[in-house]
């Protein structure tokens, strides 16, 4: 069991390295926030680009289950006609499956598709790459906000910037708001976030979950 453990390990230290990479590019090309509220103005129309999504979601879960597997996943990616390497499959698979072995769920979904987003745009330049121009343009506010509070373009948004961005927007009640949705964002504690840690979050905030559908 320990092999298959440090596999999956390996597997995300990899993925997370490529995803740190893709950011820092990203930061280095700029982002047009300019503060923090422009992100939370935009959560209404993220909310209902993603609750699109979930007629995506449910066309790819052919067994109905509620999940995704990596089978279907498959299937998922060829009908996107993005091209992705099995084992690139199974590590995307394995990073965005937080309950292990459990399958992905819509929210693991929306984090997964992000990330594909995220690694195309970064091989191909900007056209649509997934045939999905409305979910790739809140793909974009997500890629947007994180690097608009990655201050030091480092891949990872730590503590102190969020606190930096929120002084920025100088709105001292949403202040708190935003240091407590820090401590959400970061699951292990560590005093940074990194992007799949941050879109985790997004979904959460913007109240996709998968109990309000049946």
């Amino acid at each position: 069991m320990g092999s298959e453990k440090e596999n999956d390990r390996s597997s995300e230290t990899k993925l997370e390295a490529k995803m740190i990479e893709a950011m820092k590019q990203r930061a280095s090309a700029g982002t047009q926030m300019k503060s923090f509220n422009t992100v939370i103005l935009k959560f209404p129309k993220i909310d209902e680009s993603l609750r699109k999504c979930k007629a995506v979601f449910q066309q790819f879960d052919e067994d109905s289950n509620g999940a995704i597997d990596q089978e279907e996943l498959r299937k998922c990616f060829q009908q996107l006609q993005v091209c992705f390497s099995d084992e690139e499959i199974t590590d995307l698979f394995n990073a965005c499956d937080i309950n292990r072995h459990m399958g992905i769920k819509f929210n693991e979904f929306i984090v997964l598709l992000c990330l594909v987003y995220l690694f195309k745009d970064n091989a191909n330049g900007h056209e649509s790459r997934m045939g999905m121009p409305n979910l790739e343009a809140t793909f974009e506010t997500f890629v947007d906000a994180f690097v608009f509070l990655d201050k030091n373009k480092d891949g990872f948004v730590s503590k102190n910037e969020m606190a930096q961005a929120i002084n920025e927007s100088g709105d001292r009640s949403s202040g708190k708001i935003a240091m407590k949705r820090f401590e959400e964002m970061d699951w292990d504690n560590n005093g940074s976030v990194s992007f799949k840690e941050f879109l985790f979050a997004f979904t959460n905030w913007v109240g996709i979950d998968d109990e309000d559908d049946d």
